[in-house]
């Protein structure tokens, strides 16, 4: 936001200087970090000594990109550039959901506001952070909203199917029994005419048991090409969100997390939500896999081919047991003692409904890559 500058300075001077703003904004217990136009930190508060681990010696001076995971290290000084060329806003005075990365390499999620103060001829940008795995109330409801996608997913896959089944086969299930019943009342007067009659009930229900193995099979192609209403999106804006959305619970705080996302595959025709449900599955499992592991990496890459973009989730746990490997889609298969076996048969019909391809591999570290695909049109996208 582009203040009126005079008015602040008053405001500034009267309170006592910067020193006295600089001992204000310390009690702030969420971290408040102060860069120029050119990303140097001129004011690192307490609260993000203690969420990032750096003293304010330390990053004075040094790029804000230092405290980012990739890919928004590489690409922060050409966000900025954009903003001060353009004046288009993607997260200055809007907030955002992402992730942000701690002095000992922890990745964690972060609600972001970035506001804009004019100084005489200065231009300075103060984010405004607050780490959502120290905050109960976010926590609630981010779970809230992790909860709510997967269960979402399953009223879409299991509910629709279970009512139009219900509704579907009502009428070829009665006729069958109505004609079964009927021949076995006529089978106790086996006349010519009864026996003519009692073939032609038969022949029936076989036409009816055709009709309910149909209906079925519609229901399934019905199920696999989905009913989603699809736009192009960023494909990297649903990365950081689901990502954010997957580590609430601080569970990469020892994980190496690393993102890497080909900009010629960023726009992507999706349905957004049901696709950060499958990024916020996936990475869910891969967290849940390294657990007890020494080492633990989980690697977010993209490449474009053609039409389509190639996401894969990678872990270096302990891989996948062949037998499983064999039924992983399909419902109620679970790696997990407690699972339900729904999550990657959810994930198996969401990228299905998208037109795209899912399946897993051993990873190079010894774990497992999960690989999906996406509609995506060639060329690069500006949308971060």
């Amino acid at each position: 936001m582009r203040n009126p500058v005079p008015r602040a300075e008053t405001e500034l001077a009267s309170f006592g200087g910067a020193q006295d703003l600089h001992a204000l904004i310390d009690t702030v217990p969420d971290a408040m970090i102060v860069i120029d136009t050119s990303g140097q930190i001129l004011s690192f508060s307490k609260g993000a000594e203690r969420m990032f681990g750096y003293d304010e010696a330390d990053v004075l001076g040094e790029n804000v990109s230092l405290l980012m995971p990739s890919p928004d290290r590489e690409r922060h000084d050409r966000y900025l550039s954009r903003y001060l060329e353009t004046g288009e806003r993607r997260i200055i005075g809007i907030g955002r959901v992402t992730t942000a990365r701690a002095r000992d390499g922890a990745t964690f999620p972060i609600d972001l506001s970035v506001g804009e103060l004019n100084l005489g001829e200065k231009t300075v940008f103060a984010g405004f952070i607050r780490d959502l795995t120290s905050s109960r109330q976010t926590e609630q409801q981010l779970h809230s909203l992790q909860s709510e996608l997967a269960h979402v997913s399953r009223i879409s896959a299991m509910g629709t199917l279970a009512t139009s089944i219900a509704h579907e086969l009502n009428q070829p299930l009665t006729a069958i029994t109505n004609y079964v019943e009927a021949a076995l009342d006529l089978l106790a007067d086996p006349t010519s005419e009864n026996l003519a009659t009692i073939r032609e009930a038969l022949k029936e229900s076989a036409s009816e048991t055709i009709r309910a193995g149909q209906i079925v099979q519609r229901l399934r192609e019905f199920i696999s090409r989905g009913d989603t209403t699809r736009e192009f999106t960023s494909l990297s804006r649903i990365v950081k969100e689901a990502s954010a959305l997957a580590l609430i619970d601080g569970d990469a705080r020892d994980v190496d997390f690393v993102v890497n996302l080909d900009t010629h595959g960023d726009r992507v025709l999706v349905d957004a939500v049901q696709i950060q449900q499958v990024l916020v599955n996936l990475i869910r499992n891969a967290l849940e896999a390294m657990q007890g592991c020494e080492i633990k990496q989980l690697t977010i890459t993209s490449k474009a081919a053609d039409d389509m973009v190639q996401i894969s989730v990678c872990d270096s746990g302990p891989g996948l047991d062949a037998h499983v490997a064999e039924r992983l889609f399909h419902p109620f298969v679970s790696t997990k003692a407690s699972g339900m076996g729904l999550g990657l048969s959810i994930c198996h019909t969401i990228i299905n409904a998208h037109e795209g391809k899912i399946w897993a591999t051993p990873s190079p570290g010894g774990g497992t890559e999960f690989h999906f695909t996406l509609i995506s049109p060639k060329g690069p996208t500006d949308d971060d």
